[in-house]
């Protein structure tokens, strides 16, 4: 029988897969190497706990339900929106369900709730990282519009159109106004906050 040390060990190694697998979508605008759910669970998280802190809810519980958001994606894969009409997917909890059975009960708990939660879109933090993610989303196809890819609209409006709360609204029209770089030319002139 396999030992919940081992079980554990293998979770981290299958959570490795994240940083492998891309998020596929971008190749219908001719993204040839997209960013990685990996890459797109860290700035969700990052951008759930400004999130949080701006609508008054726990920014380290946000962050957490954002960082775990997609880890189901290492057996499912990121698939595209256009592929998903012609599958049935399992629910998100039902795959993290597989993924923690056997770890300790202690971090099979915490996996779990965060996922529930984030699926049930019930707490203020789970709407601000399901917004987070969203957010993210708007503020990548942004970045590779800047690269030279024009045909993101469709992700930008998508994106827009689910946000929910304010401070998404808000940070999202300021993405729309401000260039990618342009932190970069303020922090270069040496403007301080």
């Amino acid at each position: 029988m396999t030992s919940e040390l081992a079980r554990l060990t293998g979770f981290l190694y299958e959570q490795g897969l994240l940083k492998r697998y891309r998020r596929t979508g971008w190749h219908i605008v001719g993204v040839g190497n997209p960013e990685s759910i990996a890459d797109h669970s860290f700035r969700t998280a990052v951008i759930a706990t400004v999130l949080a802190a701006m609508e008054d809810a726990d920014p380290e519980r946000a962050a957490l339900l954002g960082l775990l958001h997609d880890t189901q994606e290492t057996r499912l894969t990121d698939i595209p929106y256009v592929a998903k009409r012609y599958l049935a997917a399992a629910a998100n909890q039902d795959v993290t369900a597989d993924q923690t059975r056997g770890l300790p009960e202690a971090v099979a708990k915490v996996v779990r709730g965060a996922v529930d939660e984030y699926e049930e879109r019930e707490s203020t933090e789970a709407l601000c990282a399901r917004d987070a993610d969203k957010l993210e989303c708007l503020i990548q196809a942004l970045e590779y519009r800047a690269q030279g890819h024009q045909n993101v609209q469709p992700w930008i409006d998508s994106s827009l159109a689910a946000l929910q709360t304010s401070s998404a609204k808000a940070l999202a029209d300021e993405a729309l106004q401000e260039g990618c770089l342009e932190w970069l030319d303020r922090v270069m002139n040496g403007e301080r906050a």
